[in-house]
C-alpha cells in the first residue's frame, strides 16, 4: 500500500511518540518541555507554536493512549481505543501546502494544544490505515530485546525490526553466527 508524504509524517510522528515512553525498553524520552519541544520539531509537526508544562503533561497521557492503540490484540480493539481518543478532539479537516509539501490535509483545529492537535492528526492517521485493514502494520519490534514499536510501510508487509541498521543488523550477526557455529 503506497503512503502518501503526509500519511508517513503522520505515522512516522505517532511510532515516534510512542517509543518515547519507558515501556518501549529505553528512558523516558518525555521528562521535560525541552524533549517535547524536540519531539514537536525532529517531527515537524506544522501549526505548533510552543509547548509549556501543561502540555508535557497532556502529550504523555496521550502517549500511553497511542501506547494501548499499538498493543491492541485485534484490529476491533485497536478501533474501539482508537474512537475513545478520536471523541475527544476537535478535528477540523483543512487543505493546506507549506514546506515545498504538495497540497495535503491537516485534521487539527487552529490555536489546538499540543495534545489535541497530536491526538487529531496522529489519530487520523491511525484511522486511515484501520479503515483500509492494515492494522496488523502496526508493530512491535521482533528483537528479543527491543519493545520499540513502528509502523510497517513495506510492500508485503515483510519488516519485522524497528531499525534495520541497529535491531534487523544485530539479529542477523547473530543468526549467522549461529549458523557457523552449528
Amino acid at each position: 500500500m503506497p503512503f502518501s508524504h503526509d500519511m508517513v509524517c503522520s505515522l512516522a510522528a505517532v511510532a515516534d511518540l510512542v517509543n518515547t515512553a519507558p515501556e518501549t525498553g529505553g528512558l523516558d524520552g518525555l521528562t521535560n518541555v525541552e524533549e517535547l519541544d524536540a519531539y514537536v520539531r525532529r517531527n515537524e509537526l506544522s501549526g505548533v507554536e510552543g509547548v509549556g508544562p501543561g502540555d508535557l503533561r497532556e502529550v504523555r497521557a496521550l502517549r500511553t493512549t497511542f501506547l494501548t492503540i499499538f498493543a491492541a490484540p485485534d484490529s476491533a480493539a485497536a478501533v474501539a481505543r482508537l474512537n475513545v481518543l478520536l471523541e475527544r478532539t476537535r478535528i477540523t479537516a483543512r487543505l493546506t501546502e507549506h514546506d515545498d509539501y504538495p497540497l495535503h490535509v491537516h485534521y487539527f483545529a487552529k490555536g489546538a494544544p499540543v495534545a489535541e492537535h497530536l491526538a487529531a492528526e496522529l489519530g487520523v492517521a491511525l484511522a486511515h490505515l484501520l479503515v483500509d485493514g492494515e492494522w496488523e502494520r502496526l508493530r512491535t519490534c521482533a528483537a528479543p530485546d527491543c519493545e520499540r514499536v513502528f509502523v510497517d510501510e513495506s510492500r508485503n508487509r515483510s519488516r519485522v525490526y524497528c531499525d534495520s541498521r541497529t535491531c534487523g543488523n544485530r539479529m542477523h550477526v547473530a543468526a549467522y553466527r549461529a549458523r557457523r557455529r552449528a
